[in-house]
């Protein structure tokens, strides 16, 4: 079955991402892949993620498909104009990819490129309702294309953000824009987010928690400190450093998130940014 069709039939799914190369050596990439093959719903690809420069999103979504792994074509607004953007969710559609992912995009001040000129032509708003046009047939310039798509169309959520407010605005932009799935930012404070899915979860959009693995102290408070709408409390910082292996400390926080979200959410994403292979330990843990 397909994500679609799985979240439409019930199902609590788990998705996980996979960070692109930096180069065309892709073994690596393709090796992550295959251990998470049959343990996920679909892998999520993500597109120059923190600005850093990578192997586009479109090719290895591709390299997805021919290992038999449904892939979540991660889109940003920050490299492409909307001519660009057109393009290559058509070819992204093609070449026969069914689930994007909408995103605004780290700045280039964030990353490896900082003389590089942002784009951001569209924000992630926007770009959802480029991607429900094109799936109605119509191009942003409302001509009729010869052969249109049909994605299931995700976007995101930080339902830990302060104010929360504006972010609450774009959710529900999003949904009236087409956005039938979402991924959340990392999400702590598990209560917040049980009135969050209960208040939200009747919109039209299915809602998939994000879970991502804390493999130390120091990098919680670096979360704290330069990720917005994304706080560590500090019962889990000192759980943290209360043992000697922190990575296995932060597994263990990770299989608990999860076995909780199964109660009642419509699944989990799983964020492990380099440590692919500790997804299935946080599956089989949960």
């Amino acid at each position: 079955m397909s994500l679609k069709e799985e979240l439409n039939a019930g199902r609590f799914v788990i998705t996980a991402e996979i960070c692109p190369p930096r180069g065309t050596d892709t073994a690596a990439f393709v090796e992550k892949a295959r251990l998470l093959k049959g343990r996920i719903a679909a892998a999520n690809v993500t597109d120059n993620q923190r600005a850093v420069m990578r192997l586009s999103s479109l090719a290895c979504s591709v390299l997805l498909l021919r290992e038999g792994i449904e892939p979540v074509f991660q889109m940003t607004c920050r490299d492409r104009n909307r001519i660009a953007l057109q393009s290559d969710i058509l070819g992204a559609w093609t070449l026969g990819i069914r689930n994007i992912l909408a995103l605004t995009g780290d700045h280039v001040s964030a990353g490896d490129h900082r003389e590089a000129k942002a784009v951001f032509d569209l924000d992630s708003v926007q770009l959802v309702g480029l991607v429900s046009t094109l799936n109605s047939g119509r191009n942003l310039n409302n001509v009729e294309l010869r052969g249109k798509t049909d994605f299931f169309l995700g976007a995101v959520v930080a339902p830990e953000a302060d104010p929360w407010e504006p972010e609450e605005i774009k959710f529900e932009k999003k949904i009236a824009a087409g956005a039938r799935f979402f991924q959340t930012q990392a999400i702590y404070d598990m209560e917040r987010f049980k009135r969050f899915f209960d208040e939200a979860g009747n919109r039209g959009a299915k809602l998939i928690g994000g879970i991502l693995l804390l493999k130390s102290a120091k990098m919680a408070r670096y979360l704290n400190d330069n990720v917005p709408g994304v706080t560590v409390p500090q019962a889990l910082i000192d759980e943290l450093e209360s043992t000697k292996d922190q990575l296995e400390a932060g597994i263990n926080i990770a299989s608990r998130q999860l076995r909780e979200l199964k109660g009642y959410c419509h699944g989990a994403h799983i964020m492990a940014i380099g440590q692919e292979e500790s997804v299935v330990r946080i599956i089989d843990g949960a």
